[in-house]
């Protein structure tokens, strides 16, 4: 499904992302593991088109999508969940959510005559189903919410656009243990319902546990990659990454 092939990113002068090449195939969990500032979420960017690589090519779906804009890579089918989680927190639940099927809404007419958009009843009810708590929520400010409430709130707005391939960027950041067990849980259920996803995350023995297979990265360069369990074994990652 994705495909990236010698890609170069920088800040500035700074190149974050040194010639970095990885797949992710239909229906798989991909894990980008390793230290801070080695370029993991720096990819995810590159990917979702936030950044523009200096050389290189991104092919989803068997197209280069290198050059195309941010919403119209979400167009194509590849939503972020960033970092942070960077919700509306002045909008209510339901406005988050609306916000994130902005590109799938339907047209209507105001009584004035004006057009507005307005997302599927379905979609917000299918995130509800699956995050109990935000209906309960619906009406409340975003920024009212409890850190994992709102990771529930990012992960449910980027699925209101439909994508194929969902990215995720440090999706435990910050919760506590009970918190994170149920985001993983409900990532491993979106997978399980077909959902591709590629996944950043610190905490590399769960991701790897989660994972059909994953990509170490250091200083910008993939260093090692392989399936997620032949990467728990591995005593470098071990030592490296899983404090053992």
């Amino acid at each position: 499904m994705l495909k990236l092939e010698n890609i170069h990113t920088s800040y500035g002068r700074i190149e974050a992302i040194r010639g970095i090449s990885l797949e992710v195939s239909r229906g798989e969990i991909v894990c980008l593991i390793g230290s801070n500032g080695a370029g993991k979420s720096t990819t995810l960017m590159t990917v979702s088109g936030i950044l523009k690589p200096l050389k290189g090519s991104i092919i989803f779906k068997g197209e280069n999508i290198r050059e195309l804009s941010a919403h119209r890579i979400v167009g194509r089918g590849i939503s972020q969940v960033p970092e942070g989680r960077r919700i509306f927190p002045r909008l209510t639940v339901l406005e988050n959510l609306e916000m994130g099927a902005f590109l799938k809404s339907k047209r209507r007419k105001a009584e004035d005559g004006s057009n507005y958009e307005i997302a599927p009843a379905k979609q917000i009810e299918d995130i509800f189903d699956l995050f109990p708590v935000l209906k309960e929520r619906k009406r409340q400010l975003g920024g009212t919410l409890s850190g994992g409430e709102q990771q529930m709130l990012a992960i449910g707005r980027s699925l209101m656009a439909r994508p194929d391939l969902l990215l995720l960027d440090e999706p435990s950041l910050g919760l506590a243990p009970i918190v994170v067990s149920k985001i993983f849980r409900t990532i491993r259920e979106l997978n399980a319902q077909g959902l591709t996803i590629l996944l950043v995350e610190q905490n590399a023995k769960a991701a790897l546990k989660l994972a059909h297979r994953g990509y170490v990265i250091e200083s910008g360069k993939v260093t090692k990659e392989g399936k997620g369990q032949d990467l728990l074994d591995d005593p470098a990652i071990k030592k490296a990454y899983l404090g053992e």
